[in-house]
């Protein structure tokens, strides 16, 4: 068995001398008194970026005079609630500006410190979460003195700057791979909605005759359809009262406003349903074909309870907008009766039945593709991880070239 902690199996990994990072840099915090300087940056996924001072986007201070001031080639570290691994931690300043006064600054003490190679080392522990599981306190903070014994590899500064470029060069390869794949994920979501909200407002006939749906969302609709209130079609039940006839023996699923959780419970609905989150996530979608066991943070619409064909009503609710109809309080949730009032285009039952066939199977062929494209993403998110990784502690030769 491994009795080495996270931070020591990392560390362990190093192929020269190693040293407490106050070896390599010193803490500082520098307050803005009187504004003296007004260039905002932000700490982000992406690295530290410029960040205009009216910017909206993010956490906002009304007084800026009490941010602290970095200089170029400092280190930025953002080590609070660590318990929340989906976050910015580290970070590269390239120029001097203005950054929360709740981050740590870390400067360089020496020539033969290079900030950037550490930088890619600091991202590589962040990368393999090892801050994650260091700090202490209510919120699982780390202080700038638990940071400045991290203990840091001591290459030759050559080295440092070769293992900078290298990972500089590499890493912006894969993240214009990551960025153009991402984008494709965006184009065929849109691809996909497009599809849904055609099929079911105009349904698969284009020579069919149209009239005005009265709606502007949904636009012109086949003459032979009707468009109804959301209560007219179905009924939602509350996910924490039984909502099937009987309490169905075995394990189910059981989903929340984000969809199902690692739990299993005895059922309380038919099969197929609809799930919708009203808090939380209100609005959120998930469609099963067995039963499961829904709780009181969702809505459900079982097969009994609509007169529709479930799945092209399962289609319908997608492009309503559930998420804009929330109520109006201190926690949003989805408002039942406002959901009632959205209007819902309704063909005949036979209709309803074909686009919902169509569109399973043309969503279906989207939805495949769509997890190809995250499975590699995710794949080269690792290889990104283990490139960082393998290249700050010293153990890949392909640097050689770079010397």
């Amino acid at each position: 068995m491994n009795d080495l902690t996270f931070l020591e199996q990392f560390a362990a990994q190093y192929a020269w001398e190693q040293a407490p990072a106050k070896r390599c840099f010193r803490y500082k915090k520098s307050i803005n008194h009187g504004l003296q300087e007004e260039h905002r940056l932000a700490l982000t996924l992406g690295g530290v970026i410029d960040r205009a001072l009216d910017d909206s986007e993010g956490l906002q201070s009304s007084d800026y005079s009490t941010y602290q001031i970095f200089e170029a080639d400092d280190l930025v570290f953002k080590l609070i609630d660590l318990e929340n691994i989906k976050t910015s931690r580290v970070g590269f300043v390239p120029r001097r500006g203005i950054m929360s006064p709740a981050y740590i600054r870390l400067a360089p003490i020496s020539k033969a410190t290079y900030s950037r190679y550490y930088y890619w080392l600091f991202y590589g522990a962040y990368a393999n979460h090892i801050f994650n599981g260091m700090g202490g306190g209510v919120r699982q903070n780390l202080t700038p003195f638990d940071l400045l014994e991290f203990p840091l590899p001591l290459p030759p500064l050559g080295t440092q700057r070769r293992i900078a470029r290298f990972l500089d060069e590499k890493t912006a390869r894969i993240d214009s791979l990551l960025e153009k794949k991402r984008a494709l994920l965006s184009r065929l979501a849109e691809k996909r909605q497009a599809l849904i909200t055609h099929a079911v407002t105009n349904g698969l006939n284009p020579a069919a005759s149209m009239k005005p749906s009265g709606v502007d969302r949904i636009g012109d609709i086949p003459a032979h359809w009707k468009v109804l209130p959301t209560k007219r079609v179905t009924r939602f039940g509350y996910g924490d009262t039984l909502v099937g006839d009987d309490r169905l023996s075995g394990q189910v699923k059981v989903y929340g406003s984000n969809g199902p959780f690692d739990e299993h419970s005895s059922a309380n609905t038919l099969a197929p349903c609809i799930i919708i989150g009203r808090k939380g996530s209100y609005g959120k979608l998930n469609y099963s074909e067995v039963p499961v066991f829904a709780v009181d943070t969702t809505f459900v619409v079982d097969r009994r309870h609509t007169n529709a064909d479930i799945r092209f009503l399962y289609y319908v609710l997608s492009i309503l907008g559930l998420d804009e109809l929330s109520d109006d309080i201190a926690v949003p949730g989805l408002s039942r009766e406002k959901a009632y009032q959205s209007p819902c285009p309704l063909p005949p039952l036979d209709t309803q039945r074909q686009i919902a066939r169509f569109l399973d199977e043309k969503t279906g062929a989207i939805d495949r593709q769509r997890a190809l494209i995250e499975k590699s993403c995710a794949l080269l998110e690792e290889y990104r991880a283990a490139l960082i990784t393998a290249a700050v502690t010293g153990r890949i030769e392909a640097l050689c070239r770079y010397a």
